[in-house]
């Protein structure tokens, strides 16, 4: 358990295990496998003839494989589930879990440049392979584009006075390390806020630099094909932009969240929601997992249509 609290702590464990209603026989995916967290327990529940994928594109995580005949480790994006499964010989699953956002161990990782407390390359790939570092973007993206990705993904009202303020910088010396950025950016910010604004400005780097929004919409639109019927799906989000899309997806099946009805009035959606009020930590959890603070799980189960 040790190595495990060093690497990350799973929020919301058991009611995500129960989330997932395991069959001991059963076959699931954990499609954020990290420290295995998550994974171990899911494995404590399974019997000799279940299975478990664990998905992870980050090197890191291949630490943390676990030893056991039923696992099977994946080192690619999670986008990729359908093609690997099948790869692999399955084509139905009976559970999918992702644990959504930032681990512990990436913020504390000062070469990684998750967080703005230390000094460090402007890096935030998730997958170390990828080619385009969040230093890239910020010298390779239009004012215009910079401004989107500020607003959309990070909520920031003054978005384009910041991207303003990077076009300018980057003209004149490279924006490489994160104390360059927080030099240009910090006459933005107010004291009482700083701290808030600055982590949404890195929230939604990271989001562009790692496609967060487009390969979680590619999972979901995977799950329905990938899912036994009765099968579950079970997501833990850590922000709006995230938690929307999938709200959106389980209640209606598309990720604008309009939902279709039948002649009779029915709801066509493929998907039947297990809590229709999202879960959120208690104060126990939350003081044992301070990251857990802003977590929210969404579970539903895929209709036998």
């Amino acid at each position: 358990m040790e190595e495990e609290m060093v690497y990350h702590t799973p929020a919301l464990l058991f009611p995500c295990m129960d989330g997932l209603d395991i069959k001991p026989d059963g076959v699931y995916v954990d499609v954020t496998f990290g420290g295995g967290g998550h994974s171990k327990e899911i494995l404590r529940r399974l019997g000799p003839d279940g299975r478990l994928f664990g998905f992870d594109q980050d090197v890191d995580a291949m630490q943390n494989i676990i030893d056991d005949g039923r696992f099977t480790f994946v080192r690619s994006n999670f986008c990729y589930l359908k093609n690997f499964l099948k790869y692999y010989g399955v084509e139905k699953v009976d559970g999918i879990l992702a644990d959504l956002g930032v681990s512990f161990h990436h913020f504390d990782d000062s070469e990684r440049g998750f967080s703005f407390r230390f000094d460090g390359d402007l890096d935030m790939r998730m997958n170390q392979r990828a080619s385009m570092k969040a230093s890239d973007v910020l010298e390779s993206y239009t004012e215009a584009q910079i401004a989107d990705m500020f607003y959309l993904y990070g909520e920031l009202p003054n978005a384009r006075k910041l991207a303003s303020a990077i076009v300018k910088t980057r003209s004149e010396k490279k924006i490489n390390r994160i104390s360059d950025l927080l030099s240009v950016l910090d006459p933005f910010f107010s004291r009482d806020k700083q701290k808030k604004d600055m982590a949404k400005v890195f929230q939604a780097i990271r989001i562009e630099v790692n496609h967060e929004m487009d390969v979680l919409r590619k999972l979901l639109s995977q799950s329905r094909s990938v899912l036994n019927p009765g099968g579950r799906m079970v997501v833990l989000t850590y922000h709006s932009l995230e938690d929307r899309l999938v709200k959106n997806y389980f209640r209606a099946g598309n990720f604008e969240g309009k939902v279709e009805q039948d002649f009779f009035g029915n709801r066509l959606t493929p998907f039947r929601l297990v809590n229709n009020k999202v879960i959120v930590p208690d104060e126990e959890e939350v003081a044992r997992n301070p990251r857990s603070r802003s977590a929210k799980l969404r579970i539903a189960e895929l209709r036998d249509l």
